[in-house]
């Protein structure tokens, strides 16, 4: 696979292992359909101004990340952005289990967020270079799409076993869910950090 790497995507004595990779896609998209209806709740406190200046941000955080394409195309590099996304990602959850709906939760996600989609380009073109190959391409892909059809019907299944419980406010429902999201995204790091490592010399 090293062998096809091509010139933007340095392999810096690493490489990455296709089989947990295609398992990572799978559950890091499993995860985005779980989690897709939950914003509108956990938002509610923000006033909408904040979305304005949120987007600002997020076009000059892009902005400065693409600068950097010359030293962050790299193999070592794409692993360490990747696991930082999946670290925001967690802790946003770990801090909404303990503090849920306040105005200061609320901001600390949406930031969180803004974080992670501020390397959304920079994730997309590095693993079209990293993998390089139309096969793992096609699996990768199809994976994105099966995570995130299993994670929309398996977050519609869980909202109505609540209700089968008798839980019914959304509130109470996106806090129970955000326990699935927690053992999902510990899933998730596992498969990241199984899909890197340095070549043997």
């Amino acid at each position: 696979m090293d062998s096809r790497l091509t010139p933007a995507m340095r392999s810096q004595g690493w490489r990455l292992l296709p089989r947990p990779y295609v398992y990572y896609k799978l559950f890091n998209s499993l995860f985005l359909g779980l989690s897709v209806g939950t914003i509108f709740t956990i938002y509610k406190p923000l006033d909408p101004s904040i979305y304005s200046l949120g987007g600002i941000a997020l076009a000059v955080a892009m902005l400065a990340v693409a600068q950097l394409y010359g030293r962050i195309m790299t193999l070592p590099w794409f692993f360490r952005i990747s696991l930082l996304v999946e670290l925001v990602v967690l802790a946003m959850v770990l801090w909404f289990l303990a503090k849920p709906y306040t105005w200061l939760t609320a901001i600390l996600v949406y930031a969180g967020y803004q974080v992670t989609f501020s390397f959304g380009s920079y994730l997309v073109r590095a693993e079209t270079l990293a993998l390089d190959d139309d096969e793992l391409l096609r699996r990768v892909d199809s994976a994105k799409q099966i995570g995130y059809l299993l994670g929309m019907a398996g977050s519609w299944l869980f909202y109505k076993l609540l209700e089968h419980r008798g839980i019914t406010t959304p509130e109470a429902k996106v806090y129970d869910l955000h326990w699935l999201l927690l053992g999902c995204e510990l899933v998730i790091i596992a498969f990241l950090v199984k899909s890197f490592e340095r070549k043997r010399r």
